[in-house]
């Protein structure tokens, strides 16, 4: 049977590859689930909005009438859990949201689509996959060697990354005990078009093209191993439809850089391809301001697993793909002022 696929937080910046690249590379059948908070935008579906195979709905996975009613609805054969409050900064200074969302939100996943699993004929029960989509930050922070595997300990130093952290377990739980058909994957920082302007990237392009400083935490030593978006999605979607149910696998793009190497790689490409821009050298916006409690020096990703048993690498290297993105941006600057604006009323369901 043709899978059914409902991806909550399918709005948002990598919920919307995910989507975009299941209508575009499957025959499957998509319901985009999210409650459009501030980083979920219909905008950012505006290529598959209208596709017969996908549909939209706003909703809330703290809401469990919510999760009950679409899962009811909707019939899926499967679930990819990608809606999560995200940011750090955020988490820091309001970790209630973090804690409903991540931890609350994902248990009403969980508890709604194992009776749901239950229930099922044995076509859907044999095909069913609850993927649980996770960060590398549950890992804590590395030394100047070494990388996250699937075998690391958990260490976070967050309240974002805690509440992460607590929603994977209650997934290996809920595998453990119940034998729900669950996956988890844990990557490392996403870029990519149709980023939220308020991570790394965008945040630096957006101010770079207004002259306004380019804020970058102490000297900007932390390292993070980049991943495109796009090959992120491409992975995603292996996982669900070829990973071994029960199995966690890490995500990296093996593109190893510190902070104050990529902001001044954007700087570079903007006065490459701004060339007539008042604020060249946009490196000279570059400040300095007080490093964030608990940073985490270091992230790496070992992707092994997945490379070998999925036979998924990540196709776009750091220099291409950051320029694409900075073109994405300055072509579509009308998309950034849009999702920074206050939100309209929506309906609560758009068919496709």
């Amino acid at each position: 049977m043709t899978n059914r696929v409902l991806v909550t937080g399918g709005a948002g910046f990598i919920g919307s590859a995910v989507v975009r690249h299941i209508i575009q590379a499957t025959d499957w059948h998509v319901l985009t689930f999210d409650k459009l908070t501030y980083a979920g935008h219909v905008e950012n579906l505006t290529d598959v909005m209208a596709h017969p195979r996908h549909e939209f709905v706003r909703a809330d996975i703290t809401s469990k009438q919510d999760v009950v009613d679409n899962i009811s609805s909707f019939r899926p054969t499967s679930i990819i859990h990608l809606a999560a409050e995200s940011h750090v900064d955020r988490s820091i200074e309001g970790p209630a949201n973090f804690i409903d969302t991540n931890i609350i939100g994902t248990y009403n996943l969980l508890e709604a689509s194992l009776e749901y699993w239950r229930n099922a004929n044995d076509d859907v029960r044999a095909q069913w996959r609850f993927l649980h989509v996770s960060t590398d930050e549950v890992y804590g922070s590395l030394g100047n060697t070494g990388a996250f595997s699937e075998t690391s300990q958990y260490k976070p130093n967050s309240p974002y990354s805690a509440s992460k952290a607590a929603s994977d377990h209650l997934v290996r739980a809920w595998w453990k005990t119940y034998g729900f058909p669950v996956l988890t994957s844990n990557c490392s920082n996403n870029y990519g078009p149709y980023q939220y302007p308020e991570k790394l990237i965008p945040v630096m392009i957006s101010n770079a093209l207004k002259g306004n400083p380019l804020p970058v935490y102490g000297a900007g030593n932390q390292i993070r191993d980049w991943l495109y978006v796009d090959d992120h999605a491409e992975a995603l979607v292996k996982i669900l439809d070829q990973g071994q149910l029960g199995e966690t696998y890490c995500v990296g793009g093996n593109c190893e850089l510190t902070n104050i190497d990529v902001v001044n790689t954007i700087c570079s490409l903007l006065d490459e391809l701004l060339p007539h821009s008042a604020y060249r050298p946009h490196a000279s916006l570059i400040q300095s301001v007080k490093d964030r409690p608990g940073h985490d020096k270091r992230y790496a990703i070992d992707a092994a697993k997945i490379e070998h048993e999925l036979k998924w690498r990540a196709r776009e290297n750091f220099k291409s793909g950051l320029k694409k993105t900075v073109e994405w941006y300055l072509e579509n600057q009308e998309w950034c002022e849009t999702v920074l604006k206050p939100k309209p009323t929506l309906p609560e369901t758009v068919d496709g």
